[in-house]
């Protein structure tokens, strides 16, 4: 008897569905029972395409006799953190607090009435082990605690709630952005994060792109060691277009390396890290490193994006499983089986011939890299040959069950039930999540928008347009903008994640094709609604939740902190400056400036912490307009100018081909080329 977890539209919810678990999703309903029955909460935050998330569904959420302990004793509650990332980033933040790693599944216990955590961890086996307790032995003595230890209990509610409340504080300080070394010193600190050292041997290999990006625009300053910083943001380049967490067959890339070498991925494909990755890239290739392998990666990566991951709507889909079935008997999905490839395989496959080029080009071996079998990394960062190619696509073809060129759509498998029902003409492919976010549609849109300004692919262009217009047209409900999709139904207020996203994303459509002036009027638009809701008059800066809809949060917290994504309000900042660049409303600078300065202690003091809020002092210190016209207006855009905005302006003053502006002031008319981006290059460093 499926739970009532089956009715909602969330793929993670649902596949809880036939638990045995009574959950519930967070509501005020459940919420209330747990406080009348005084009944502990157990919050269970995870994702759909998260590995372990499955294992413990599989595992202990299937497990009769923790189910009915768990039923008896407790309220559970599943959510989805994709859906509610503020919930998630509370309850993250309380589980560090406790002393505990943090990670998904994200499993902690809650009193009722006030929500205080006071317990948590994440996979919990059946049984002990990993050096884990198991799962029963947990709820069993978290119940024990909550009913009779009522003094500690309450001492460390107090801690926790306090330790919350007091990081969602920041000290007010005289500190005065407008002080470059605040920004050389964050770039030298953060391009340090970027390098792999012999300490990191063995250690799992994420993109980092946020604290990438602001390393590779720290390149132009001249101070430390530039060169070094040069290697380094190329080299990080390289590894994500040459290892393995490139899918070297289909396109797209994973969401991280297990090791340290790049070379086995954890084999989820997160949309949000293929459009940050996509706009690194073209970003590389614009500033003088045109590599071949940065170019194939891109293209690849938007083929894989139009085939497997836009919906008919236009819109992006937001996550590919890392598990899926071998074979339609299996009961259980193995991770990387859609992408792995058996050394015997490959010789049924292949030629002799072929198979000792691809040899030649590939980590390829009998033992294999990935548990006997083969993940593809590259051994030089040459221009593959056709020849190379053609075998790609004899692999391609063993996948997919058509070659690369006869494939323009490929059906997701939205769940294990479509997995092993529908005739795949080739490997089963891994389940979709066809979801649409909001934030990380911007995302992708800013990588294609980028890509479309530096390489001129008119796929790139098309697929970053036919997204913003769902968006516009179908993600405001009762004039208030809405966060997810669910196959044409709008669903859950947009956070602050989403407004800022979502305008950089149509600044970014307008910085690849300054003529088109639509994209600046609905990011003003936009800005004006996130402005209204989010906006904290008192200290500046934004907050994760529009103000009238907080009052399920322990905390009301403003995002400043980078993980996978960059942070909310990093991103908003930059984008108030630009603005401001571009429309000369000096209110959006004003806001800037107030939300830098609430950042302020934060920027000195941890630097490593927020490399979007560099990027965005970057743009506060550094940005500039230039003022140009049609015809040197594209030799600009292709360019790596990373604090530049451009306007077209046909009234520029006699014989000037172009202004650059800085606040209140414009430099001499530039009347050549030479001198236009010369200007541009000294501004950006003085």
């Amino acid at each position: 008897m499926p739970n009532r977890l089956a009715n909602t539209q969330s793929l993670y919810l649902r596949k809880h569905a036939e638990n045995p678990i009574d959950w519930w999703y967070w509501c005020e309903e459940a919420l209330e029972i747990a406080k009348n029955e005084n009944k502990p909460i157990f919050l269970s935050i995870g994702y759909s395409s998260c590995h372990w998330c499955t294992v413990m569904e599989g595992e202990a959420f299937c497990d009769l006799a923790i189910a009915t302990y768990l039923n008896d004793n407790f309220l559970p509650i599943k959510v989805d953190r994709e859906e509610r990332p503020d919930l998630d980033s509370i309850y993250m933040s309380s589980l560090q607090m406790m002393g505990i790693q943090g990670g998904w599944p994200l499993n902690i216990f809650l009193t009722p009435g006030d929500l205080v955590p006071f317990y948590g961890g994440t996979y919990f086996p059946v049984e002990p082990r990993y050096g884990r307790p198991g799962f029963l032995q947990v709820l069993q003595s978290i119940r024990r605690f909550y009913d009779v230890e009522k003094e500690k209990l309450n001492g460390f509610k107090q801690e926790i709630v306090n330790t919350l409340q007091q990081s969602a504080i920041l000290p007010k300080t005289d500190i005065n952005v407008n002080n470059a070394q605040l920004i050389y010193r964050g770039v030298d600190v953060n391009t340090k994060i970027i390098q792999v050292t012999a300490e990191d041997f063995g250690r799992p290999c994420f993109p980092m792109i946020p604290y990438s990006n602001l390393a590779l625009q720290g390149t132009r300053f001249l101070f430390g060691e530039p060169e070094e910083r040069h290697i380094l943001v190329i080299q990080r380049g390289q590894d994500l277009a040459l290892g393995g967490i490139f899918d070297q067959v289909g396109g797209g890339f994973h969401r991280y390396t297990v090791d340290s070498t790049w070379t086995v991925p954890h084999f989820e494909k997160m949309l949000y890290d293929n459009g940050q990755i996509v706009e690194y890239l073209a970003n590389l290739w614009s500033s003088g490193q045109q590599e071949p392998a940065f170019e194939r990666a891109i293209a690849l990566t938007v083929q894989w994006l139009q085939r497997e991951m836009t919906a008919p709507d236009g819109y992006f889909y937001a996550a590919q499983d890392a598990d899926s079935f071998a074979t339609k008997e299996d009961k259980e999905p193995e991770e990387g089986a859609f992408y792995v490839w058996e050394y015997e395989q490959l010789e049924q496959l292949l030629t002799s011939t072929e198979l000792e080029a691809l040899t030649d080009v590939f980590t390829i071996t009998p033992e294999g890299n990935f548990e006997g079998k083969n993940v593809l990394q590259r051994r030089n960062k040459e221009k593959l040959s056709d020849s190379i190619e053609t075998i790609l696509d004899k692999l391609f073809k063993e996948r997919y069950g058509t070659s690369r060129n006869n494939l323009d759509t490929f059906q997701a498998a939205k769940n294990n039930q479509d997995a092993k029902t529908i005739h795949w003409p080739g490997r089963i492919p891994p389940v979709t999540d066809t979801k649409m976010i909001v934030a990380w549609n911007g995302l992708m849109i800013s990588g294609l928008a980028r890509a479309y300004a530096v390489f001129k692919q008119p796929l790139y262009w098309q697929l970053a347009c036919n997204a913003t217009q769902f968006i516009l047209e179908k993600q405001w409900v009762n004039g208030r903008f809405q966060r997810i999709n669910y196959q044409g139904n709008p669903s859950i207020l947009a956070q602050s994640e989403d407004y800022a996203f979502f305008i950089k994303a149509l600044l970014d459509l307008q910085a690849a094709n300054p003529q088109d002036t639509q994209w600046l009027d609905k990011a003003m638009e936009i800005q004006q609604e996130f402005d209204e809701y989010f906006w904290s008059v008192d200290t500046g800066g934004y907050y994760n939740n529009a103000d009238d809809n907080n009052n399920d949060l322990l905390v009301r917290e403003r995002s400043y902190i980078d993980n996978a994504t960059p942070s909310a309000n990093g991103i908003a900042i930059s984008n108030l400056v630009r603005l401001a660049r571009l429309t000369d409303n000096l209110d959006y600078l004003d806001k800037a400036e107030q939300a830098l300065q609430a950042f302020s202690y934060v920027l000195r003091e941890s630097p490593r912490a927020c490399p979007s809020l560099l990027t965005a002092l970057d743009w506060y210190h550094f940005g500039c307009l230039v003022r140009t016209n049609e015809t040197v207006l594209p030799t600009l855009i292709t360019r790596y100018l990373p604090t530049t905005a451009y306007r077209l302006d046909d009234n520029l003053p006699n014989n000037a081909i172009g202004l650059v502006c800085q606040g209140l002031s414009c430099l001499e008319p530039a009347t050549t080329q030479e001198q236009l981006l010369s200007q541009i290059i000294e501004i950006g460093q003085i």
